[in-house]
């Protein structure tokens, strides 16, 4: 089964009822986070702000959206990696200060977090979070600029690691994506609006076109009181590394990520997974949702007929009341249930996006053996997962990722499959046009294009 989510940003300007935008915006990137939800909505008086844990749909009510007025608002749906799931790491942030109001979402993760808040610390300032989030505001109201934008700059030349930004101001919106570009943010238009979101999905629900990328190290300043938008790009120029596990599992399927199709990356992963793994079987079976993609590919490929063998249920909370009598795999079925009249006497290929600590790959496979399967064929659409990343996705350290400490066949032997393959590294390249240089790759080779803890 997948890593957890990372977080989601969404930002819109010069349009009425700007938060009622945002919440349809963070709605449509709720995949990407669960455990918290924000928006900040700016107008002529100033800054408004209400955040709290929980589902976008919960923490946001017709009179809470009534009590953020103005054309311009910044929103943000989080899952936790720095700063844990605590109330007070909910974004955004927002403070008063020596610009005035600034608000601040940040997807992504800082890799030097530590010794920026040990400075700060030492220079006097009192943090009410472990975000990293909050240490870039701390930077911004600290630099030594005279403008807004300037002290911006100023920060993320301080920043080291993986940033996609919206920030909102009395006077401007401003969205920001660091050098390497590790995490998206698309840019788009409605009737003349500027709006900005981590995935395009949320384009399609409130009526906006895809314009084009944020690209890395592009600075967007979208003046609040009119005037052209302009853009800078204030940092050094480095080799963009995007994160690609983007098109493996984060982003929804029906979303254009870096301007490619996730839908189109995952079926071509499928492709290739069965070029480079085939075997003899009677059904191809997706562990759903993110497996479903790369399961008509393999299965397009193969000649293999193609079924929903697994349901999931799609309103399992972020918690549940587990039966005080032992169930096993409980956890796994309370999420997902075998169709058992389709699985009965196959010969099965299940397909899933990736393998982290091999415990729930485990279950799936029991599960579909208890329904009947005669055999069951794991196949992984992506290589194996061997380091922890460190650039805003909740993985396990290295030590817990099963294929960092274990073989193929000892994998196979430990989730109890017939047989086991993974997506070799060339062809993941190959499904994203890439020859090895365009992508962050460093969950599967180490790599890592900013050193952790830099």
């Amino acid at each position: 089964m997948p890593f957890r989510d990372e977080c989601g940003v969404f930002g819109i300007c010069h349009q009425a009822e700007a938060s009622r935008q945002t919440y349809l915006g963070l709605y449509a990137l709720q995949h990407r986070g669960q455990e918290a939800a924000g928006i900040c909505s700016g107008d002529e008086k100033g800054l408004h702000l209400h955040k709290a844990q929980g589902y976008v749909a919960d923490v946001f009510s017709e009179a809470v959206l009534d009590a953020l007025p103005g054309d311009a608002a910044i929103g943000h749906t989080r899952y936790s990696t720095t700063g844990g799931n605590v109330a007070s790491a909910a974004h955004p942030f927002l403070i008063h200060g020596r610009f005035g109001q600034v608000a601040l979402c940040h997807n992504g993760n800082l890799t030097n977090t530590e010794e920026l808040r040990a400075r700060l610390i030492a220079d006097g300032h009192t943090f009410t979070s472990p975000s990293d989030s909050e240490v870039l505001l701390a930077l911004i109201n600290r630099a030594q600029a005279d403008t807004l934008e300037d002290a911006v700059v100023a920060a993320l030349r301080e920043a080291k690691g993986a940033y996609s930004l919206l920030i909102l101001t009395e006077d401007a919106l401003i969205a920001a994506r660091d050098p390497r570009g590790f995490r998206p943010l698309a840019m788009g238009q409605m009737n003349g609006t500027t709006v900005f979101s981590s995935e395009t999905c949320a384009f399609d629900l409130v009526g906006a076109h895809y314009e084009r990328d944020v690209e890395p190290g592009e600075m967007m300043v979208v003046p609040r009181r009119g005037g052209e938008a302009t853009s800078r790009f204030p940092l050094p120029k480095v080799q963009p590394k995007p994160c690609v596990f983007e098109h493996i599992y984060f982003a929804r399927p029906d979303s254009l990520v870096y301007g490619q199709s996730v839908m189109m990356a995952r079926r071509e992963m499928g492709r290739r997974l069965a070029l480079r793994h085939p075997v003899e079987a009677d059904l191809i079976v997706p562990v759903p949702d993110s497996g479903v993609s790369a399961a008509l590919g393999y299965s397009e490929q193969s000649g293999i007929p193609f079924d929903f063998g697994i349901i999931r249920n799609h309103y399992v909370g972020r918690t549940f009341i587990e039966p005080k009598q032992n169930i096993r795999s409980f956890g796994v079925k309370v999420k997902l249930n075998p169709v058992r009249h389709l699985l009965a006497g196959k010969r099965v290929v299940l397909v899933d996006d990736s393998i982290v600590r091999g415990t729930t790959s485990k279950k799936i496979v029991q599960m579909v053996r208890e329904a009947g399967a005669k055999e069951v064929h794991l196949r992984i659409a992506c290589p194996p997962t061997t380091h922890s990343c460190f650039y805003g996705i909740d993985t396990p350290k290295r030590q817990h990722l099963i294929a960092s400490y274990m073989s193929l066949g000892e994998i196979t032997e430990f989730v109890e499959a017939d047989t086991l393959g993974y997506l070799d590294l060339k062809d993941l390249e190959g499904c994203m046009g890439d020859d090895g240089q365009g992508f962050c790759y460093a969950c599967f080779t180490g790599d890592y294009p900013v050193a952790p803890g830099a």
